[in-house]
């Protein structure tokens, strides 16, 4: 029963750490593009995208994830856009994760950004350094030092936040977990499985607080 149970879990757990992946490498570099419009002084600019990110992190991730799988498809006289089965249903919540941690992330970005003084770019400007090298050679590298504490608790939350898939029907841990209380591989009312999947995200979770502690000592530089 164990080997069944622990079989299952780990086929469960592959969508869960692909959803993770995939939000992460579009959500990085897109959270910093959001943080840039967020600080644009172009003020249409600025205010639509402060909008943007007040509207995505003041509503629930779990409405946001169900709008956009099955509000299309409602809307469009052709059927939904998502494709069919399980590959909709990831790219759906990959592309809702996606926009939503990007707009937290940009909060990160530009507290770290703003957060370098001023006197550091000035200096930049005084040695003949372009905006871009600036930013590159003295905003950047010391805004990684700022933002690594807040953002690992967020990439930490990401992995526990990709449960929250299972309400499009996206088969990952939770749902493997649960199956096992309706009938699944021959079993009915088992209920220790599902809550065996915390051992899962304890596991993914103490190697990224491992990942980033070994990350911050490698700032240190910058005290």
């Amino acid at each position: 029963m164990f080997l069944t149970v622990v079989k299952a879990l780990n086929e469960g757990f592959v969508p869960t750490l692909k959803l993770f992946a995939v939000t992460l490498a579009g959500a990085l570099p897109l959270g910093l593009l959001v943080a840039f419009g967020s600080m644009s002084r172009l003020a249409p600019l600025k205010w639509l995208t402060r909008t943007v990110v007040w509207i995505i992190r003041g509503t629930p991730l779990m409405l946001q994830l169900m709008l956009l799988f099955y509000v299309p498809g409602m809307v469009l006289k052709s059927g939904s856009p998502w494709p069919g089965g399980e590959t909709g249903r990831f790219w759906a919540a990959s592309i809702a994760f996606i926009i939503n941690y990007s707009c937290y992330f940009s909060e990160i970005y530009r507290g770290g950004i703003q957060g370098v003084p001023a006197g550091q770019q000035e200096a930049g400007m005084v040695l003949g350094l372009s905006k871009s090298q600036i930013f590159f050679r003295v905003t950047l590298l010391q805004m990684l030092k700022r933002i690594v504490p807040p953002m690992s608790n967020e990439i930490i939350t990401l992995v526990k936040d990709t449960s929250i898939a299972r309400v499009i029907s996206l088969q990952e841990i939770i749902w493997a977990g649960y199956a096992f209380m309706k009938g699944s591989h021959g079993y009915k009312g088992l209920i220790w499985p599902l809550f065996f999947t915390g051992v899962y995200y304890l596991a993914f979770n103490g190697l990224l607080t491992l990942l980033f502690g070994w990350i911050e000592q490698k700032l240190n530089y910058f005290r």
